[in-house]
């Protein structure tokens, strides 16, 4: 059975956000730091960086924030942009404002633009970040599409067919499940994640995207009780799910 990392407290704190070492040294001078009970004055003191650490440390009476390995999901709304040096609203101003100074910072896992709405995970985790935006992992990705004018009959053929060519680009794209859901509404399911795609897929085909939405991410759906603008930390079962689709034969 593999040992927990251990980390010195005010590092460890630090890189969460919670202020500079100085600060947190002061935090446990004060006996606000406590651990299992018991005040941890030592800001220099090593812990064991466990799972259920947030349920075992409080900072100032508040439990700890989740530690490295965060991964979360987010439902964006429109009007936030996945950048964390744009001009405007960011989808990091969603989350806690200390969220934003933790080391490793938090990233969006691939991007959705500012007029699309939906599914965004975000983690601290490097690895698992590559790991779902790999083309080797070809975890689909599921949108919502209203369109301008009526459907044309043809579109699920076409994006089907793997010879799809995009304005500007020399490689077809790969095929795309597509689901009629009324005159002038669809869906789609595609591995690939070129710039702004599905609006493109549609032009393609002389139609004009009004409304994006993506509700699926590999195996992982958007909870229906997730307010646009909220968050949820994902647990390892849900995060299985992600690949879920991906790991199938």
């Amino acid at each position: 059975m593999s040992r927990a990392p251990t980390s010195r407290l005010d590092k460890l704190l630090a890189n969460l956000g919670y202020g500079s070492r100085r600060e947190i040294q002061a935090l446990a001078r004060a006996g606000a730091i406590v651990l299992d009970g018991a005040p941890l004055a030592a800001a220099e003191a090593r812990i064991p960086v466990t799972r259920d650490l947030p349920a075992r440390l409080t900072v100032d009476g508040a439990p700890l924030d989740p530690p490295p390995g965060l991964a979360l999901m987010l439902h964006k709304p429109t009007g936030v942009t996945c950048s964390h040096k744009e001009a405007g609203p960011l989808v990091y101003s969603l989350l806690p404002e200390r969220w934003r100074r933790r080391d490793p910072p938090l990233s969006t896992v691939g991007r959705l633009d500012k007029e699309t709405s939906g599914l965004l995970l975000l983690t601290d985790d490097g690895a698992l970040l590559h790991r779902i935006i790999s083309p080797k992992a070809k975890v689909s990705k599921r949108y919502r599409v209203e369109l301008a004018r009526p459907l044309g009959g043809d579109e699920g053929t076409v994006f089907a067919s793997g010879t799809l060519m995009l304005e500007g680009e020399d490689k077809p794209l790969l095929p795309v499940e597509f689901v009629a859901e009324g005159p002038q509404r669809a869906s789609v399911t595609l591995t690939e994640g070129r710039y702004h795609q599905v609006r493109r897929m549609f032009a393609a085909m002389g139609n004009h995207v009004t409304a994006l939405h993506r509700d699926r991410i590999g195996g992982l759906d958007l909870p229906a009780d997730l307010a646009p603008g909220a968050y949820r930390i994902l647990g390892e079962a849900e995060l299985a799910q992600v690949f879920g689709e991906a790991a199938a034969p």
